[in-house]
C-alpha cells in the first residue's frame, strides 16, 4: 500500500495504525520495500525511477481535495495500482475543479452534522464576535479574498485588541486561532499571554506538542493547521480569517471537532467585521444556511448550540418581508451554485428544498454534494432535476406558463395590485403588513410560502 500526503505531520501520523513494515518516503527518508509505504507526494514524485510501475496494489490519497494537482497526476500515470482510494473532508475546491477526472465514484460520504449527531465528533457552540475591520472592498481572487489586501484589511491594531478581548472573554480551555497573515498571527500572540504564533516554514512540532500537554494555552496560526492536523485537545476556534471559500472554513473549524476527555463541547467564534457579507461564511454554513440568504441583522442574531441555527434563521425570516423577496434569494442561490434554473417562479424553503404553487410540486434540497435524494429513491445531481421539471412543464403544463415562468408572473399579471381578496387573507395572517402597494405576484410570494411551510 501506498499512502499519499502533503504534509509532515500527515506522512508520519499513520505509522501508528499499522501492525506490519511500515516506511517512509520523505526527505531524507527512504523506504525498503515494507507492506506500507508513506509518501510525501512531493518527494515521491522525483523518485518515482526507484519504484516499479506494479509496487503497490492499492494507493490510498489524503486530503484527495489536491488530487487534481499535476504534481499528484505524475504519481498517478507512473503507477498502475488495483484500487486507488482518496479521503477528504473537502470534496469542492475553490478553484470550482471537480475530482470526477481522477476518481469514479464517491463511495462513502459523510457529513460534519452526521458526525456529530452520531457521536463521532464535538458538538459545537457558536458564537459571533464584531471586529472592528472593514472588509467590503476586498477584492476577490480564485475563489476567496485576495489575501494582500486582506492582510491590510485585518491585521489592524484595534481589531487585533479586539480578538484578544473576544479570547479573554469567550475562549475555554486550548486555543486555536486562525489569522490572516504570518504577521497577524504574530500581532495577536502578543497580545495574548502565553500565546505562541506558528508560521510553516517553522518547525512546529515543539509547540504543537506543549500545546498538547497544556503548557501553551493558546496557538495562533496562518494556514498551517487547516488540513491533518491532529490536535483533539482544542476546545475553542477562533476564526479571525474571513474566507469566502466553505471548503477552508470547514477546515479550520474541524481542527476542533475531534473527541476528547474532558471535552465537552467545541467553542466557535466568528470574527466578523464590516463585510459585504453575501458569501462571508460562518457557522450556519455548518449546517447548510447560505450566507447570501441571510440578511445581516438576522445573521448577527444567529448564535448558540450548532443545530439551534436554522431553526433560529427560520424564526428571524419568518417574515412577509423576507417571502417577498425570495426571487432575488434564489437568484443569488443559483449564481452561488452554479445551478440553472430555466427562469422557474422557485420558492426556496427554510430547509432549503424548492416549491412551486402552480402546478404544485416540491423538490428536497441538494445535500453537501449537490446531489438530490428523490422520493422513489433515486439520487440525482441537482442540475438534472431543474433540467427534468423545467422540461416537464414545458411538456404538460405550457397553457399555466404565466404561473411557474418567473419573469411572465413578475411582469405580467403579478405586475398589477394585489387582489381584495388576496390582501385580506395576507392582513389576516400577518396584521401588521401594510398591504396598501401590494402586487399580485408579492402576495403570491407570501401565500406560496404560508401554504407549503
Amino acid at each position: 500500500m501506498l499512502l499519499l500526503s502533503h504534509r509532515e505531520e500527515l506522512v508520519r501520523q499513520p505509522a501508528k495504525y499499522f501492525p506490519c513494515s511500515f516506511g517512509i518516503e520523505q526527505g531524507k527518508n527512504r523506504s525498503r520495500g515494507e507492506s506500507v509505504v508513506s509518501a510525501s507526494v512531493q518527494t515521491i514524485s522525483r523518485r518515482l525511477e526507484h519504484f516499479g510501475r506494479d509496487d503497490f496494489d492499492l494507493i490510498v490519497t489524503d486530503e484527495a481535495h489536491h488530487a487534481v494537482a499535476k504534481t499528484y497526476r505524475r504519481i498517478f500515470d507512473y503507477f498502475r495500482p488495483r484500487l486507488h482510494v482518496g479521503f477528504t473532508a473537502t470534496p469542492n475546491r475553490a478553484d470550482g475543479l471537480g475530482l470526477e477526472g481522477i476518481y469514479e465514484d464517491i463511495v462513502f460520504d459523510r457529513d460534519l452534522p452526521w458526525g456529530i449527531k452520531n457521536g463521532w465528533l464535538s458538538d459545537i457552540y457558536c458564537i459571533r464576535a464584531r471586529i472592528d475591520f472593514d472588509i467590503s472592498q476586498v477584492a476577490r481572487r480564485l475563489g476567496d479574498y485576495a489575501p494582500g489586501e486582506l492582510e491590510k484589511a485585518v491585521n489592524i491594531e484595534s481589531a487585533n485588541q479586539a480578538i484578544a478581548d473576544v479570547y479573554r472573554q469567550y475562549a475555554k480551555g486550548p486555543t486555536l486561532i486562525f489569522a490572516v497573515s504570518v504577521a497577524h498571527a504574530r500581532a495577536i500572540a502578543e497580545k495574548i499571554p502565553g500565546a505562541v504564533a506558528i508560521s510553516g516554514g517553522q518547525d512546529r512540532s515543539n509547540a504543537v506538542e506543549a500545546f498538547a500537554r497544556g503548557e501553551i494555552p493558546c496557538l495562533v496560526n496562518c494556514m498551517v493547521f487547516t488540513e491533518g492536523t491532529d490536535l483533539p485537545a482544542v476546545e475553542t476556534v477562533i476564526i479571525a480569517r474571513p474566507t469566502q471559500n466553505i471548503a477552508l472554513y470547514t477546515q479550520m473549524v474541524g481542527r476542533g471537532t475531534r473527541l476528547s476527555p474532558g471535552k465537552d463541547h467545541l467553542t466557535l467564534i466568528d470574527c466578523v467585521g464590516v463585510s459585504e457579507s453575501s458569501c462571508l461564511y460562518t457557522a450556519p454554513s455548518l449546517v447548510g444556511l447560505e450566507p447570501e440568504l441571510i440578511p445581516e441583522r438576522v445573521i448577527d442574531e444567529v448564535q448558540g448550540p450548532l443545530f439551534d441555527l436554522p431553526e433560529i434563521v427560520a424564526r428571524e425570516m419568518d417574515k412577509p418581508e423576507f417571502y417577498i423577496k425570495n426571487v432575488e434569494y434564489v437568484k443569488l442561490w443559483a449564481k452561488k451554485m452554479k445551478y440553472q434554473l430555466h427562469g422557474v417562479n422557485w420558492f426556496r424553503m427554510p430547509d432549503g428544498s424548492m416549491v412551486l404553487s402552480k402546478p404544485k410540486l416540491r423538490i428536497p434540497p441538494p445535500d453537501h454534494l449537490g446531489r438530490i435524494h428523490l422520493c422513489n429513491g433515486e439520487v440525482v445531481k441537482a442540475q438534472r432535476v431543474y433540467d427534468r421539471v423545467y422540461k416537464w412543464l414545458c411538456r404538460d403544463h405550457s397553457d399555466s406558463r404565466a404561473l411557474w415562468d418567473v419573469g411572465r408572473a413578475r411582469n405580467g399579471w403579478g405586475a398589477y395590485m394585489a387582489t381584495e381578496k388576496q390582501r385580506e387573507m395576507v392582513c389576516r395572517m400577518f396584521p401588521e403588513t401594510d398591504v396598501t402597494n401590494m402586487t399580485k405576484f408579492e402576495a403570491s410570494q407570501i401565500l406560496t410560502r404560508v401554504f407549503n411551510g
